[in-house]
């Protein structure tokens, strides 16, 4: 168990967020998507992807249905829409497993980090179509999140998460009893939760878990921290979208540390950085959701956890000086 304090693991989640910096140039401060969104769920993919494009991401993407897609556009002209996505009903004869999600891989090459499950649903073809991406992800070592639907894939096919030192899994209390499961772990023998969450990511070979709750446990089996800040009475469906697109562009910078994009003391490695990633994207959400609490009380909606994503940064991280 990590018993660095939590201000303590917050100040290396800062060292590892870029300057804004007059030199960068569009694209270096992260490049997201977010996959999912089929025709009855286009909430989810929203949020996750404006929650990225609030918390700082220079482009943020969603790839979903035809359905969705018209949809989602009409909820903020802000980010960038991509209609590849085919549910099973909706294939048309010229259309296959193969070219849908070719169509989805082609867009790799342009993205730091991927988000997958947001508003996917169960249908057999985007379900298959999300394996092959996380396959390709995973050849391009790519990072992505696993939530809501997308988590069924580590569920029902654990070998495509199985051993990724770049995935981070987001379930709640009874996704993780799901996956437990899958793996043959007891949850029920009265241990900490959080060597629980050890247990589990090391039986996925090192992934990383945020197990959701009143706490949140965070372990890639080796690293181990309890994200505790307060956060809202209020549990509306939705909230964990704020924490996959958080999650996301916190990843894009991590690879802008990694890759050195400014000066500095470098002195973090890739385990380290994944593992404040998640703390830092926990604590982001906690905050965001006690703020919109604060405002809205018990009528609050996962819309209202978007618009306090920059507030809870500055709260929780801290904005550095500009440097021109």
């Amino acid at each position: 168990m990590a018993n660095a304090s939590t201000k303590e693991l917050l100040g290396k989640v800062y060292k590892m967020v870029p300057p804004m910096l007059e030199s960068f140039h569009k694209g270096q401060l992260g490049r997201v998507a977010v996959i999912g969104g089929s025709e009855d769920y286009t909430g989810a993919p929203y949020f996750s992807a404006m929650a990225s494009a609030k918390l700082g991401c220079d482009m943020s993407h969603v790839i979903c249905e035809p359905g969705a897609g018209a949809v989602i556009k009409t909820y903020s002209p802000n980010l960038m829409v991509h209609p590849y996505m085919r549910q099973s009903k909706n294939l048309s004869s010229t259309e296959s497993l193969d070219s849908v999600s070719t169509e989805v891989i082609s867009m790799l090459s342009r993205l730091h980090v991927i988000v997958i499950g947001p508003g996917l649903g169960r249908d057999e073809l985007m379900q298959d179509t999300c394996a092959r991406v996380i396959e390709e992800a995973r050849k391009k070592n790519i990072p992505f999140v696993l939530d809501a639907d997308g988590l069924y894939l580590a569920q029902t096919r654990p070998e495509l998460v199985e051993g990724y030192k770049q995935c981070i899994l987001t379930p709640n209390v009874v996704e993780f009893a799901r996956l437990a499961k899958a793996k043959s772990i007891k949850t029920d023998d009265g241990g900490p939760p959080e060597e629980l969450c050890a247990k589990l990511a090391l039986a996925f070979g090192g992934v990383t878990i945020i197990q959701k709750g009143a706490k949140d446990y965070i372990s890639n089996g080796k690293i181990t921290y309890v994200s505790e800040g307060e956060g809202g009475l209020k549990r509306s469906g939705g909230q964990g979208d704020t924490l996959t697109g958080s999650l996301a562009t916190l990843l894009a910078y991590r690879k802008a540390y990694h890759d050195k994009i400014w000066e500095h003391e470098g002195d973090m490695d890739e385990a380290e950085t994944l593992a404040l990633a998640a703390f830092g994207g926990s604590a982001i959400t906690r905050e965001c959701s006690r703020l919109a609490f604060k405002d809205k009380g018990r009528s609050l909606q996962a819309a209202d956890l978007t618009e306090h994503v920059h507030q809870a940064y500055l709260n929780v991280i801290g904005e550095k000086e500009s440097k021109l």
